[in-house]
């Protein structure tokens, strides 16, 4: 009689509460009042537009994010309960249920259909809003350009009748683990941006002042793609230690450029075919008789599609770098995965010549049109790792080929003859 009754506990938001602290939960709701106060919605609810501002969201891929916050209602009001749901899903979820919901969050069209453009929309977007943020906004032009070589790493395997295929869950899935930049990118949209936001960073490239950029392999694009797998501490600064164009087309250069740190350094080569492709090696480019490295070390490709592929664990030939042996059993370059002569990638000593095969090491493919490769541009840099002590002694000063100087002798006692220098 004229008791007025509470509504019914929502139990979404009850399961959601429980994946926050109580400090969390509190600062959930400040932050909610103060989006709130902005929308001068009287403390209820937070706008599109204000939502949107805040967490850097703009376009598609914002109102897509808002939609599903709001649980599609429709009606331009997020509540405190919407945040707290979403966050819980989005943020403290599985793995699963995080990316199911990136996985919605592409299908910018809410036609339960993921399709070419629903993606072609979101990689602009996204390109949009990186680069914006790094203050070096690239021409349309070049969006297109890493666009679709994105796209060319998706599949499409769901049909629809009378409607081009569409990407299921587990062609999404996939495409994460190729293009690690994306997800880690999409992972992220419910922190307040700045550079530093985790998807959000690009490496600075760092390059003498009297070198034309054109002839430069590497571009922004390309290392905010590779910088999905690595760390934040990694995507700081990379230098230019080596181009075919300026130091010539030499193994003995290329060491010699690369011989003065034990910083990664991430190898990039088109060939005459037109692709791009490559390897980050984690360890120093060294002289060893047999496979080295650890699982930090990927392969990757940039044109015509952008791919990583991590080690699977499957052996352990992560790098390989061969100097001065004159046995056949040794092939002197450098190289990532597979075996001995049927690398995932290796360049021989001469640096004209290479080949690239599917491997298991890292699950990758050929990474050209064949597998032989006629370099055209060879290019590396080294990652500057910033906060960790950058050591110069007299042991790493010179050369590869000087540092070697003292293990020839004992090569020759037991076999195996060095070429000449």
């Amino acid at each position: 009689m004229g008791n007025s009754q509470s509504p019914p506990p929502n139990p979404r938001f009850n399961s959601a509460s429980r994946a926050f602290t109580p400090k969390e939960l509190e600062d959930l709701k400040s932050l909610f009042n103060s989006l709130a106060a902005q929308s001068q919605t009287n403390g209820q609810y937070v706008s599109s537009s204000v939502f949107q501002v805040y967490f850097g969201l703009k376009g598609p891929l914002g109102e897509r994010m808002f939609d599903l916050a709001t649980q599609g209602r429709k009606d331009d009001k997020l509540t405190f309960e919407d945040l707290v749901i979403t966050k819980g899903t989005y943020v403290k979820g599985t793995n699963d249920e995080i990316e199911e919901f990136i996985y919605r969050l592409l299908d910018v069209t809410d036609d339960e259909i993921l399709t070419r453009s629903d993606l072609d929309s979101v990689l602009v977007n996204m390109f949009n809003h990186i680069f914006q943020l790094k203050g070096s906004q690239p021409e349309s032009s070049s969006h297109c350009y890493m666009v679709e070589t994105f796209l060319n790493a998706a599949t499409f395997s769901k049909d629809h009748e009378g409607r081009d295929k569409s990407m299921s869950f587990e062609d999404f899935k996939s495409w994460c683990t190729l293009v690690p930049s994306v997800k880690k990118f999409l992972s992220n949209l419910l922190v307040p941006p700045d550079p530093g936001r985790p998807g959000s960073k690009v490496p600075k490239l760092q390059y003498s002042e009297n070198i034309d950029s054109s002839i430069l392999l590497l571009r922004d694009e390309y290392a905010w793609h590779m910088g999905g797998a690595l760390s934040h501490e990694e995507l700081e600064e990379w230098k230019l230690l080596y181009h075919s164009s300026l130091n010539g087309l030499s193994f003995n250069t290329f060491l010699g450029n690369i011989s003065n740190g034990d910083e990664p350094t991430v190898l990039i080569i088109k060939d005459r075919e037109g692709y791009i492709f490559g390897g980050f090696a984690s360890q120093p480019w060294e002289r060893h008789g047999d496979f080295y490295g650890d699982v930090k070390t990927f392969l990757f490709q940039l044109y015509p599609k952008a791919s990583i592929f991590r080690p699977t664990g499957a052996n352990s030939n992560l790098q390989w770098c061969a100097v001065n042996f004159s046995s056949e059993t040794i092939p002197n370059g450098i190289g990532f995965g597979g075996r001995i002569n049927h690398f995932g990638m290796f360049l021989s000593a001469s640096f004209d010549q290479g080949h690239t095969f599917s491997c298991t090491t890292f699950n990758s493919p050929c990474l050209s049109k064949t597998a032989k490769i006629c370099p055209e541009v060879i290019e590396c840099w080294g990652v500057v790792r910033k906060g960790l002590e950058q050591e110069t002694t007299d042991v790493v000063k010179g050369t590869v080929l000087e540092r070697f100087k003292e293990d020839r002798h004992m090569l020759n006692l037991v076999g195996i003859a060095n070429a000449s220098e």
